[in-house]
């Protein structure tokens, strides 16, 4: 888990895309970013192959901008929308099967702990709605249960969106999809919720329409994971294609659900507030 990882062998430089060696000399390293940073490195190798106006898309580069310490981070993801940008980042990535992501990831964060005792490696999951509410929450639950130290974020596009939109169990009651014709016919999963009463010690609701939100979100979270306890971020990212919705309209999909259901929310335990305030993370 380190830079070296992204940097070519000299022998077999010459082979590689001018895009990928800028990615390797030019990534998100030597110092934490922020979303602020966003165009001044390169953090994802293009062009992606996500839609236009992709919402997951955008929601990734966001959180991946605001990690703490990116070099010594790996991300797990799943096969799925989310896959697409996260294999083509300058980060450590692994893709575990579809739902066992989070079984992976705490794992991952028991064995780093041993190898590395002295030195944070931060893991965090980074999946859609499918991944997390469906074929996941078992390994989600448990993991939450297990007061495992990773971090979850379900980039939460209402839909599964890369299979020819399905309903999910994060589909709004009544939604109407290509392949849900006649709308969803149960209420969205209060995954949130779920998760404050599952142990995560802190749960983040947030828009891709509020990237400085999002950004402080996720470098406490990861923060937070790293001491304390596993944390969750519930990032609405719309999905134009499955949605039918122009995808200009991306943001201004993400600002109107910030009038209701996704109104930003921020939930502690009074053991992390003090440790936020410890680090100087003030609320």
């Amino acid at each position: 888990m380190s830079k070296k990882l992204f940097v070519p062998t000299k022998e077999f430089e010459e082979f590689l895309s001018p895009d990928y060696k800028d990615l390797a000399a030019n990534g998100p390293y030597n110092g934490a970013k922020t979303v602020d940073d966003l165009g001044s490195f390169k953090e994802i190798t293009g062009p992606h192959p996500h839609c236009a106006g992709c919402g997951v898309s955008l929601g990734i580069r966001l959180a991946l901008s605001s990690l703490p310490s990116p070099e010594d981070t790996i991300a797990i993801g799943t096969p799925g929308c989310s896959y697409f940008a996260l294999s083509q980042s300058a980060f450590n990535y692994s893709c575990s099967a579809f739902g066992d992501q989070n079984a992976v990831a705490s794992g991952l964060k028991r064995m780093l702990s041993v190898r590395y005792p002295n030195t944070n490696k931060d893991v965090v999951v980074m999946v859609g709605d499918g991944g997390v509410v469906d074929i996941g929450l078992d390994h989600t639950l448990h993991s939450w249960f297990r007061q495992e130290k990773i971090t979850t974020v379900m980039l939460d596009n209402e839909v599964y969106g890369n299979t020819g939109g399905q309903e999910s169990g994060s589909t709004p009651k009544g939604r109407v999809l290509n392949m849900a014709p006649t709308g969803k016919k149960f209420e969205k999963i209060p995954i949130f919720e779920v998760a404050k009463a599952s142990g995560c010690c802190y749960c983040v609701k947030v828009t891709v329409a509020s990237p400085k939100k999002l950004g402080t979100a996720m470098r406490r979270a990861v923060l937070i994971a790293r001491e304390i306890g596993p944390t969750f971020l519930q990032v609405y990212t719309p999905c134009p294609t499955n949605l039918k919705f122009p995808p200009s309209e991306t943001i201004a999909n993400a600002k109107e659900a910030e009038k209701s259901v996704y109104a930003y929310e921020e939930y502690m335990t009074e053991e992390t507030s003090a440790f936020l305030s410890r680090i100087g993370e003030t609320r």
